[in-house]
């Protein structure tokens, strides 16, 4: 595993950034395999991401019909509901630069049960990356955020879904949220070959300063638990998520 740590002044010189990494993995993996997958995240970092890769400065520097859009997690609401990370991703990127429905693959969370929802997803991708019955996906870049808890997608502390190590798409009971969530598991986001990493606000300090520079308590700190195995993880983190890291 690499891993680099970038810290930004501000969220605007991180985004900016995030955007021409995007743009730079997107554009090789395109150049060297004909495709880009990428798998997106929710939140308000990644949502000012994409409007901005949707932007007049970002939107011809790649090839948007090789590129294929996954969700890393998901609530278990309509697609068309406030908290749906599907929805925010189409407001914000998917509909503004006229993505094909054929090259986004979200959670059909119109399904009657949370199990149906993530066996589907995880035959989406099997059939999608053509996989045999042990392998997981390899993403070519998957974007992940982290909760002040130490969460990271919905691999929230002590929940079941952490020690999940066969399947790809799970199911995750969050009784602190009373809900249940769906997401993808350690064993796929680790065999990505890139990760970034969207860190920002102080109330995230003290967890960041935990998670890359304490102790391994990967079930209270989820996030210390993703390591790309053969790939590269880039930590993009603000000045005021930063502020208690160690100089080094």
């Amino acid at each position: 595993m690499k891993r680099k740590i970038h810290i930004f002044p501000d969220l605007e010189t991180l985004n900016q950034s995030a955007a021409e990494m995007f743009i730079r993995i997107g554009s090789e993996a395109i150049r060297e395999r004909g495709r880009f997958t990428v798998s997106l995240a929710g939140g308000s970092t990644p949502e000012s991401l994409y409007k901005l890769l949707a932007s007049e400065k970002f939107k011809d520097k790649i090839d948007w019909e090789k590129v294929f859009f996954f969700f890393g997690d998901e609530r278990n609401v309509s697609p068309n509901d406030e908290k749906s990370n599907f929805r925010m991703a189409n407001e914000s990127i998917l509909r503004a630069l006229q993505i094909s429905d054929e090259n986004i693959f979200r959670w059909q969370t119109e399904l009657q049960t949370p199990e149906t929802i993530a066996e589907k997803y995880e035959k989406t991708i099997r059939a999608f990356f053509n996989l045999s019955e042990n392998e997981f996906p390899r993403f070519d870049l998957i974007l992940l955020g982290m909760g002040d808890d130490g969460h990271t997608a919905s691999l929230f502390p002590f929940t079941e879904a952490l020690s999940e190590n066969k399947k790809i798409a799970a199911t995750n009971e969050v009784e602190k949220l009373a809900t249940v969530r769906l997401t993808l598991t350690f064993p796929a986001f680790n065999n990505a070959a890139n990760i970034l990493f969207f860190v920002a606000g102080e109330n995230k300090a003290e967890t960041l300063r935990t998670v890359l520079e304490g102790d391994s308590q990967p079930e209270k700190y989820p996030s210390q638990n993703i390591n790309p195995e053969n790939g590269s993880i880039f930590w993009l983190v603000d000045a005021n998520a930063a502020k208690m890291l160690s100089k080094s």
